[in-house]
C-alpha cells in the first residue's frame, strides 16, 4: 500500500505541481465549454487524456518512443494554444456534438504528448524489471486520474459561480476563459528552448 501512495502521490503532484500549470492550463482550455450536467463528456475526456498521458509514459519507459525533450516542451503548450483557440472559436455554438469524435481523438493525442514531456522524470524514480514497472504506471496513472478530476470540479465550480452569481453567459465564460489561457501561454511558446538553435 505504501508503494501504492508514493507513485499516486507522485500522480497528483504532477498535475497540481503550482510551478508546472502547463497540465492544469490544459484541464482549463478543455473544460470551460462545459456545466456539470455535462459531467460524463468531461469524465471521458480527462479519461481519455490520462489513457493518452499513460500510454506515452509505456512508450517511453520501454524504450519504443524517444523523443527530443526541447520537441516536448514546445508542442506541450501549443496543445494548449490549439484546444483554447478551438474553444475561443466555437463558444456559444450549439453543434458541439457533431466535432465530439474530433474533440475525443484530439485529447487522446494530446495525453500522449504530455506524457512524453514527463516520461524522463518518470523513468528516473522508476526501477526494477520490465514486468515491475507496469503497476507503478498504473498507480501514477491513478494519481493523475484524480488530480485532474479535482481541477476539472474546481474550474465547473468557478464556473457555475461566475454564471449564476455574476449573470456572465456561458458562451462569455468560454471566451474569457480561452483567451486567458491564450494570454498565458503565449509567453511559454515564445520562451521554448527550441528557437534556441
Amino acid at each position: 500500500m505504501s508503494q501504492f501512495w508514493i507513485y499516486f502521490q507522485i500522480g497528483l503532484k504532477h498535475v497540481l505541481d503550482i510551478h508546472a500549470y502547463d497540465h492544469v492550463l490544459f484541464l482549463i482550455a478543455l473544460t470551460v465549454p462545459y456545466l456539470f450536467k455535462d459531467w460524463k463528456r468531461i469524465f471521458l475526456l480527462v479519461s481519455l487524456f490520462t489513457i493518452g498521458h499513460t500510454l506515452a509514459l509505456i512508450l517511453s519507459v520501454y524504450g519504443i518512443v524517444t523523443i527530443k525533450v526541447n520537441l516536448v516542451e514546445f508542442l506541450i503548450p501549443i496543445t494548449i494554444l490549439i484546444t483554447a483557440l478551438y474553444h475561443l472559436f466555437t463558444a456559444g455554438k450549439t453543434s458541439k456534438n457533431d466535432s465530439v469524435n474530433l474533440v475525443f481523438f484530439i485529447t487522446l493525442f494530446f495525453g500522449i504528448i504530455h506524457g512524453l514531456g514527463f516520461s524522463n522524470y518518470f523513468k528516473t524514480i522508476l526501477g526494477g524489471s520490465a514486468t515491475s514497472k507496469l503497476l507503478p504506471l498504473g498507480e501514477f496513472a491513478l494519481g493523475i486520474e484524480a488530480a485532474q478530476l479535482v481541477v476539472v470540479f474546481v474550474v465547473l465550480i468557478i464556473s457555475y459561480i461566475v454564471q449564476t452569481v455574476f449573470r456572465f453567459s456561458k458562451r462569455d465564460w468560454a471566451l474569457v476563459m480561452s483567451a486567458f489561457v491564450i494570454g498565458v501561454v503565449i509567453p511559454m511558446i515564445i520562451e521554448s528552448p527550441i528557437w534556441n538553435r
